[in-house]
């Protein structure tokens, strides 16, 4: 990050993010969290279809393919598909802390131009918790994990409950997500979103 605002140090008693006991193993696919999710879901035909595996401690590495749909410039990716990426592979975290939490801030360094056709490879950690604040930062490089920094964020998730989403969102949506049988989708359908 060329400048991190303030909003985005933790503070002096923040605390060294703790991996859930639950949370997926190191190199497990995270999957969709919801299907229409324009980050991660399977059903999402514009989607980047952001593909995450749990890492070591409160990590994980993830990949997308920038495909012509996410073009802004001719052949090259849009910055706002960019800043998504990074939002949901920084969101994916919260899944290893079994923690609903939104992007509270988020902010972006664009390093270089990537390309229609490139496969973008996105690392994120936790770095501190405190309270309901979460500190993550992200890092995507073009190719694979040793390719040329593309883009680099760092965020502040807040955690929330439920009810937030069932406040909030279009209830049609909602009694889907809530009425899904598997238990392990329907409490995922809730971790990441604004």
């Amino acid at each position: 990050m060329s400048a991190t605002t303030g909003a985005l140090t933790p503070p002096a008693d923040a605390v060294a993010p703790v991996r859930h006991p639950e949370a997926p193993a190191p190199g497990e696919p995270l999957g969709s969290h919801y299907g229409q999710c324009f980050g991660c879901g399977e059903d999402q035909p514009h989607g980047l279809h952001l593909q995450a595996r749990a890492g070591e401690g409160v990590s994980i590495a993830a990949e997308f393919t920038v495909r012509p749909a996410h073009q802004g410039a001719p052949g090259l990716a849009h910055g706002g598909v960019l800043a998504t990426a990074l939002d949901e592979t920084l969101g994916s975290l919260n899944w290893l802390l079994r923690t609903i939490a939104v992007t509270g801030r988020l902010e972006t360094d664009f390093v270089r131009p990537v390309p229609v056709g490139t496969v973008l490879y996105l690392e994120a950690e936790v770095t501190a918790v405190a309270g309901r604040k979460i500190y993550s930062r992200a890092t995507g490089r073009i190719g694979g994990p040793d390719g040329p920094v593309a883009v680099r964020a760092e965020a502040l998730f807040i955690e929330v409950k439920v009810d937030h989403f069932i406040d909030n969102g279009r209830p049609q949506e909602i009694q889907a997500a809530m009425s899904d049988p598997d238990r392990l989708r329907r409490s995922r359908a809730f971790e990441v979103n604004p």
